[in-house]
């Protein structure tokens, strides 16, 4: 398995491809995920899975001394009729069900919630309107735990806006039925000094059907770690994100795809634009192929567009493949600035550079933004995206 390693503006690479089932992929080079903190040592910047991340501004949540307190986060669900909103405590068999956590933060987030929220869509209902859940930070430090559950032949659209100022660790776990079809989108519009860490855990049912769409703009520093294991065969699943880093913001997005089931698909595409003194994108794309999950067909690819100097990428997709039965693996990640022969074409047509400059941004996260399907979102990341671009090509 190659090192991860950073990449310079204008370079591309292709990560690696190990076949052998003895090696490891990236993000399981730790200790085995266990809801118990205590299995995990504390991070000291050193370990493969850490090593992007600045531990100093996690304003403690990696070590145990971020405890919760103060005004906290605000939680408002708004579903359609015949959706179950419910609170419940630590004991409900729901818990944990769609994953482990991987980390220490993940860990002592499970460790430390008291209630959790849980959404869950009837078998065979098919919602016309999406269930909103709305995360509003209030200042201080919490930890928090979300369920989402669609039964069998489920369908819904399910979006998760971040807003405010808090330092939050949460788990949120997506179980989707067999036949059933969820997409989730989850937006991290966070305040200039918000820190957010959260695991991300989808366990996708017998020919059920995954979409997963994160947008990042905001916060001091967001780690999110989305991670994705199959019930049954026949379940794809779709991981897009979309990113704009700004200056002196750290975002980071670390993925874990685990084909344990023959006969599934995953297609992850993520894509960046970065600006200003210090911005930091890291983005980690691992895919496993277990020996036993034969005609999987999987590809990730992550992209990066630096719009001004100061700013860094580390980009690193990872295959470990077990089994040579399988439709298709691959992966692509590159990171570089505009597109010289793009700003001609536009610019030798009359637009002027600053808008020139604007149409090549915009185009290059239109694939993205249509993933949504929720209008007024995709009009409010549009809005969100021209307010960043007047601050570097206006």
């Amino acid at each position: 398995m190659a090192e991860a390693q950073n990449i310079p503006v204008g370079s591309t690479t292709a990560g690696s491809i190990a076949v052998a089932a003895e090696s490891t992929v990236v993000s399981r080079m730790s200790a085995p995920p266990s809801f118990d903190v205590a299995d995990f040592p504390v991070p000291h910047g050193r370990e493969e899975e850490w090593r992007f991340t600045p531990l100093e501004r996690l304003r403690g949540l990696h070590d145990g001394t971020a405890v919760a307190a103060g005004e906290g986060v605000k939680v408002t669900v708004s579903a359609p009729d015949g959706v179950v909103v419910e609170t419940v405590g630590r004991d409900d068999a729901r818990l944990g069900k769609a994953g482990t956590p991987a980390d220490r933060v993940a860990a002592q987030a499970y460790s430390s919630f008291e209630q959790a929220g849980v959404v869950t869509v009837p078998k065979e209902t098919v919602l016309t309107e999406p269930i909103r859940i709305a995360v509003h930070g209030e200042g201080g430090v919490r930890y928090g735990h979300q369920i989402i559950e669609l039964g069998a032949f489920a369908e819904a659209v399910v979006v998760i806006d971040h807003t405010g100022d808090a330092v939050l660790a949460a788990n949120v776990d997506y179980i989707l039925g067999d036949g059933a079809k969820l997409t989730v989108v989850s937006v991290q519009d966070w305040d200039d000094k918000a820190v957010h860490v959260a695991q991300h855990n989808a366990l996708v049912g017998r020919d059920a059907s995954f979409k997963s769409v994160v947008v990042t703009f905001g916060g001091d520093v967001v780690r999110l770690n989305p991670r994705v294991e199959y019930a049954g065969p026949g379940g794809e699943a779709e991981l897009f994100g979309l990113y704009f880093t700004d200056a002196g913001q750290h975002q980071e997005h670390r993925l874990l795809v685990t084909h344990n089931t023959p006969h599934c698909k995953s297609n992850v595409v993520y894509k960046g634009a970065l600006q200003g003194e210090d911005a930091h994108a890291v983005w980690i794309g691992d895919v496993l192929i277990e020996a036993k999950a034969e005609g999987t067909d999987t590809y990730e690819m992550n992209r990066n567009l630096v719009l001004t100097d100061g700013a860094r990428v580390d980009s690193v997709p990872n295959l470990e493949i077990e089994t040579g039965e399988i439709v298709g693996a691959g992966h692509a990640s590159a990171t570089g600035r505009f597109d010289d022969e793009q700003l001609f074409y536009l610019m030798a047509r009359g637009i002027p550079e600053h808008e020139a400059r604007r149409l090549v941004v915009r185009g290059f996260f239109a694939e993205l933004v249509q993933q949504i399907g929720v209008e007024d979102i995709e009009e409010r990341l549009l809005a969100k995206i021209e307010t960043e671009l007047e601050a570097s090509v206006g």
